[in-house]
């Protein structure tokens, strides 16, 4: 799809702050961050939605290999994922780490509560984005 965003992120046609890419997904630090390290992970194809995606097991292998290298290697205690099909019409799956009774966690269940806003004021600059995907970067 042309006008995608996601799609243009997949192509390196618009910018993002890389955590993984293999051939067939691209997971990215969400500029409307609930979390430290809050990422979309999407297939590369454009599907509307990720009940559309052909090959859904190897999709959310993915998913899990970013959660369990959350949890593993960075040592959060929560990695909730969340799939929402309404802001961007290309099939993604937030994953956001947290550890339960910090900051991070009451800010995760504020912008989960105002998902729907377009305004949002938890958007992610530049430096932090840099230094946050550095920190999260599957290599």
């Amino acid at each position: 799809m042309d006008d995608c965003i996601f799609c243009k992120i997949a192509k390196g046609e618009v910018s993002s702050f890389k955590i993984y890419e293999d051939d067939n997904y691209f997971a990215f630090l969400d500029i409307s961050n609930f979390t430290p390290g809050h990422t979309l992970v999407i297939p590369k194809k454009h599907y509307r939605f990720v009940w559309d995606v052909e090959n859904i097991e190897g999709y959310f292998k993915v998913v899990q290999k970013i959660a369990n290298h959350f949890r593993n290697n960075l040592k959060y205690t929560y990695v909730d994922t969340l799939i929402f099909g309404r802001m961007v019409p290309h099939a993604h799956v937030h994953v956001v780490p947290h550890n339960h009774d910090s900051e991070d966690w009451k800010n995760a269940l504020k912008g989960i509560g105002e998902l729907q806003r377009s305004d949002s004021t938890r958007r992610l600059c530049k430096e932090d984005g840099e230094r946050i995907a550095e920190k999260f970067r599957i290599d």
